[in-house]
């Protein structure tokens, strides 16, 4: 055996240090296990194999620790902002202190490449430390006499309890995410991570205990048709923030809406890449192999969608090729690993189900479209061609390893295609012709549209999506704006 293969043997024998799993739910300050005391299996993707089990948390648990949230909201929505601030900064300090345990246990628990998990959650800090100074710069109307005889001021407060269902595909980045500025507002948390990926939220709470008030911060694991349907319709919560599906996306806002709570939603997404005739293809296909296949396509922001004015459609697919086939697949524990695993068995099945489908209905595969042949859930990176502008592959969201793509006639039929979706999340487009690229933006119905690249993000900028994506924002003070509410205080002046 040479050299090179023993090191990458031994790389691959790494394992989970099991000292950094916490194993109960974190309400009111304290530790505590289910109410039922009922559990709930945690797998690792790449394995199959359960790796922890954590507290299966019901209606009841909800309602114990919305109930806390309530109790500490009073205090944490007076405490001033630069107090608030501190604390955010120093769990900043703490998460980047503990950057290789969170790592490995997104490693392990979702899949992520460990050469790439690392700046998730450097990603993580920085967005603590923006919302905690965001949060002491929030603004209103100025006060003043806008009728005779009365002087008006506008306040800008918490709205209370703040109900947060996190996602699968970025754990770790999305709780914090969305607490950052729910908590830099002044609002309490009661946060839900999916049952598939809890390890590191629930670590994320260990690493928060003792710097934040008892209640103010409280993790409940469970599933979201009963954790996550109480949470939308418990009235100690004021607000309820979804990163989902979109079908999951409309069940909560239904629910939420017999108690008129306000509703926060990022969901699914389709999102194109057009590449035009003077766009380089080594360029795009470089581009595009890490936006299309990051977190094995497990993204709402991934170019699904890559859409070729026809002249250089011929040259695009052959160097779209030449990068998805360079791709490292494998153990995401090891270094070299570009992509790893989908994140559990059933979106798996799901994928697969998809590709399935799109060849029976005529679609070309240029590589990949199959689980690959080793233990996990590894599903190959795949390109798709001759699809119908209305078939499912092309309409509706796979979320995983996958692009098709599309021949445009001329550069508008390119946005025409691009918009033809019911998702409106993220789109991007190449070329040289900054002008156009301009004037597409304005018509692309996306909440983000990059030029020449693709899924770039910034603290400072709003995410969101257009149609079937969501409202609200996240990141970006204007996340800080849907934390909040405004308030009109109008006092009578002496005669």
């Amino acid at each position: 055996m040479k050299d090179s293969d023993k090191e990458k043997e031994q790389e691959m024998s790494l394992s989970l240090n099991n000292d950094l799993i916490v194993s109960e739910n974190f309400v009111d300050g304290k530790w505590v296990e289910a109410i039922d005391g009922k559990t709930l299996d945690v797998i690792n993707p790449t394995t199959e194999e359960v790796i922890a089990k954590v507290p299966l948390g019901e209606k009841k648990d909800v309602q114990r620790a919305a109930s806390a949230a309530r109790k500490a909201a009073y205090e944490w929505g007076r405490t001033p902002p630069k107090e608030r601030a501190d604390m955010m900064f120093a769990l900043a300090d703490k998460v980047l202190a503990d950057i290789d345990n969170l790592a490995q246990l997104e490693t392990f628990n979702s899949g992520h490449p460990i050469s790439v998990v690392s700046g998730e959650v450097r990603s993580g800090a920085d967005r603590l430390r923006f919302f905690g100074g965001a949060g002491r710069t929030l603004e209103g109307r100025s006060a003043g006499e806008y009728a005779r005889g009365y002087t008006s001021i506008i306040r800008r407060e918490p709205i209370g309890v703040a109900g947060l269902i996190t996602p699968w595909n970025y754990p770790l980045l999305t709780a914090i995410t969305k607490m950052s500025p729910a908590l830099a507002a002044g609002n309490t948390i009661v946060l839900k991570p999916s049952e598939q990926t809890p390890l590191t939220t629930l670590r994320l709470a260990k690493l928060a205990e003792g710097i934040f008030p008892a209640g103010v911060i409280n993790v409940i694991t469970g599933y979201g048709e009963n954790a996550g349907a109480e949470m939308a319709s418990n009235k100690e919560i004021d607000i309820i923030s979804l990163t989902g599906g979109t079908d999951t996306g409309k069940v909560v806002a239904r629910i939420a809406s017999d108690t008129l709570k306000h509703v926060h939603l990022e969901l699914g997404g389709k999102a194109p890449a057009i590449v035009l005739d003077d766009a380089d293809p080594k360029q795009v296909a470089e581009s595009l192999k890490w936006a299309s296949f990051w977190n094995a396509g497990q993204d709402c922001s991934a170019a699904s969608r890559v859409i070729v004015t026809k002249k250089s459609y011929e040259n695009v697919i052959k160097a779209l090729l030449d990068a998805v086939q360079s791709l490292n697949v494998g153990d995401p524990s090891v270094e070299s690993t570009q992509m790893g695993p989908l994140t559990h068995l059933a979106h798996n099945k799901n994928v697969l189900g998809y590709f399935s489908r799109a060849q029976k209905n005529g679609a070309k595969v240029l590589t990949g479209g199959s689980r690959m042949n080793r233990q996990g859930y590894f599903v190959e990176p795949t390109i798709m061609t001759d699809v119908d502008q209305k078939s499912e592959i092309v309409q509706k969201e796979v979320f995983g390893p996958l692009i098709t793509i599309q021949k445009a006639e001329d550069n508008n039929q390119a946005i025409q295609m691009a918009n033809d979706i019911e998702y409106g999340l993220g789109a991007s487009i190449y070329t040289n012709n900054i002008g156009f690229a301009m004037e597409a933006s304005r018509q692309l119905k996306f909440g983000t549209v990059w030029i020449n690249d693709h899924g770039a993000v910034t603290a400072e900028m709003p995410w969101g999506g257009f149609k079937q994506s969501g409202y609200g924002k996240e990141r970006s003070i204007y996340s800080l704006e849907d934390y909040t509410q405004i308030k009109h205080v109008m006092i009578k002046l002496p005669d």
